[in-house]
């Protein structure tokens, strides 16, 4: 692997810029992508009501393909009742034992009252049980990349084995948001009555005034309160996760903290204007020593307004590039660094077509790699 740097970055503390009392905590902003902020996003840790993310996505999934429909009805089984429905005192829909329930319904009652009833009654429904229901959002998530998460239910209720981490319950939340508009708008409902019961929406950042349109909120005896949140304001959008968390109370507060900062410690900046070459990758064997290269489009980034110099960027890229390389043909990434955080990578392609060399141009290409290449 080659790497060459484009930016380095002058002396700074390691310390983050911003403090949570989270123990997990991750945060994006939606158009770049740029990791604005990570504390321990890849440790596992149990997802209690976080877990409802995932079966929706499988629901939403269903409905896109054609396998489902927002009119389909699914009855309300003795399992679903007694462990998610009234008797389980957990959160709930309070369906009614053996009563018929369409799908959109289904729906409302998840995301907006954390169903636990509503889930089970969509995992039945789909697929039988709750445990086919369950191999059927590993399925989904590994075909999203979610390559950590594992679900053992429908309802996030504990189950030994089940676990996600705060990185990839935002990519999760962004695949929402990108993917199902027609049902993410559910995610900021208010309230929703089923059954003659009034139930207000169980996320605590709706009432915060910060532009938050979702997600959702869980929590377990072994790893605390935990959110999954998104908000929008003055054309930016940020997801955030966070676990760890001693209350509610410092759950939302946290949450709040971290959007707001969020939206207000960082400055929009284009390092690459679409079309501009970003750098060189070492050709072998081509009519010239290298390859331009170049991003699909521009290449822009959010960087601390304070403590801008933190910005370091590097093409990475398995090399040198053995010709003949057409234009447009994937080469490496640019990574780039704010702080010690990995904050972006984008995809790099041939600027340009490089041909084949002459013999004496490969050979002393040849002389080099035979002389150099080991030390990579």
């Amino acid at each position: 692997m080659l790497v060459a740097v484009l930016a380095a970055p002058s002396a700074w503390a390691q310390a983050q810029l911003f403090e949570t009392k989270a123990s997990q905590a991750f945060m994006i902003d939606a158009e770049t992508g740029t990791v604005l902020y990570s504390k321990d996003p890849d440790a596992p840790f149990p997802p209690a009501s976080l877990a409802k993310l995932m079966t929706m996505e499988v629901v939403f999934n269903a409905i896109r393909t054609g396998k489902l429909s927002l009119d389909t009805e699914f009855p309300v089984s003795e399992y679903a009742w007694r462990t998610g429905g009234a008797p389980s005192r957990t959160s709930t829909m309070f369906a009614a034992l053996n009563s018929l329930i369409r799908v959109e319904d289904l729906i409302q009652g998840v995301i907006v009252q954390s169903a636990n009833d509503g889930c089970i009654i969509l995992a039945e429904g789909m697929a039988g049980s709750e445990a086919n229901f369950a191999e059927l959002m590993n399925e989904r998530a590994r075909e999203l990349g979610l390559t950590k998460s594992v679900f053992r239910n429908s309802t996030g209720l504990p189950a030994e084995g089940q676990s996600v981490t705060a990185r990839e319950l935002v990519a999760l939340a962004t695949h929402l948001w990108r993917e199902y508009p027609e049902f993410y708008k559910h995610y900021s409902q208010p309230d929703f009555t089923w059954n003659k019961i009034f139930q207000r929406n169980r996320n605590p950042l709706l009432a915060l005034n910060i532009g938050a349109d979702g997600l959702a909120a869980g929590f377990t005896e072994a790893s605390g309160f935990a959110i999954v949140g998104s908000a929008a304001r003055d054309g930016r959008r940020v997801f955030i996760a966070m676990s760890g968390m001693e209350s509610d109370a410092q759950r939302a507060e946290e949450a709040r903290r971290l959007i707001e900062w969020g939206m207000r410690g960082f400055d929009r900046l284009e390092i690459y204007a679409a079309g501009e070459v970003v750098g060189e990758a070492k050709a072998y064997g081509g009519e010239k020593s290298g390859v331009a290269l170049r991003a699909a489009g521009p290449v822009a980034i959010f960087v601390p307004v304070a403590n801008r110099d933190r910005l370091v960027a590097r093409i990475v890229y398995q090399g040198p590039v053995v010709a003949p390389v057409e234009e447009g043909t994937p080469i490496g990434a640019l990574k780039v660094w704010i702080g010690d955080t990995m904050s972006q990578e984008t995809p790099l392609y041939a600027a340009e077509s490089v041909g084949t060399g002459k013999i004496h141009q490969r050979a002393l290409d040849a002389v080099e790699e035979l002389l150099i290449g080991w030390l990579r």
